[in-house]
């Protein structure tokens, strides 16, 4: 390791043994260093690309996963999954595990901006997997520790189908293909006696229905019809 200050040498080994790395390991510790050096810090030298990178590396590794321990679900059950397992709840939450946060370099202010910390924390863990990935070319020195989070977590979502997230898993397709996001219109409807579906959604994309959902609830409509919308569009763009 060769860092300026032997105070930020100790906390990168520390996050690092707290990852179960081994302490032998090719860590390029600059770009650990990188990685957990928010914008406010440094405005040249900061987190945003490797963030980037670990944008594409947290969702290989989620797919890696579930391809290897689910092998009977479809596409669609791995996106909805997927898109829970990467969202920044989630991701902040794995984070806080790590004690993510005393280890980032930050500006006063932003460590103020209770609003921002989930976006934040998810960012950095995202860009620590980055500086991981790119310190082997390869997951080793992720996966050993994010799968044990990815199994729990993947357990509870299959566990509970209304966890499947077929929202966010939508607007990533569209955001890919089309770089437009889904636009849903929700309507309550006439409440029928033993009817419990009280909402119609229909979700667009480029202003053509492609998904229709009823549920108990809006968002319960909106699942639905994302669901159906992800399913018909995942199919005609080979996703």
């Amino acid at each position: 390791m060769n860092l300026s200050y032997p105070r930020r040498q100790s906390q990168l080994k520390s996050l690092v043994q707290k990852l179960g790395i081994p302490e032998t390991a090719p860590v390029k510790w600059q770009l650990l260093d990188l990685a957990l050096t928010h914008p406010t810090f440094s405005a040249e030298a900061n987190y945003e690309q490797l963030e980037f990178v670990g944008d594409a590396v947290v969702r290989l590794a989620a797919a890696e996963f579930l391809w290897e321990n689910y092998p009977q679900s479809s596409v669609g059950d791995f996106s909805g999954i997927r898109a829970e397992l990467v969202s920044d709840r989630i991701l902040a939450k794995i984070a806080d595990t790590y004690g993510l946060e005393r280890h980032l370099l930050l500006d006063k202010s932003a460590a103020g901006d209770v609003a921002g910390r989930e976006t934040r924390l998810a960012d950095a863990l995202e860009a620590v997997m980055g500086a991981l990935y790119l310190s082997t070319q390869n997951l080793q020195l992720v996966r050993p520790w994010i799968d044990s989070h990815f199994k729990e977590l993947a357990a509870e979502i299959i566990s509970d189908p209304a966890r499947h997230n077929y929202k966010a898993a939508l607007q990533e397709l569209t955001q890919s293909v089309y770089k437009v996001l889904p636009i849903y219109e929700v309507r309550e409807m006439q409440r029928i006696k033993g009817n419990s579906q009280t909402f119609k959604a229909v979700v667009k994309v480029n202003n053509k229905a492609y998904g229709r959902g009823e549920g108990h609830s809006k968002k319960a409509a909106e699942q639905a019809a994302a669901k159906e919308a992800f399913e018909q569009l995942k199919e005609a763009n080979d996703y």
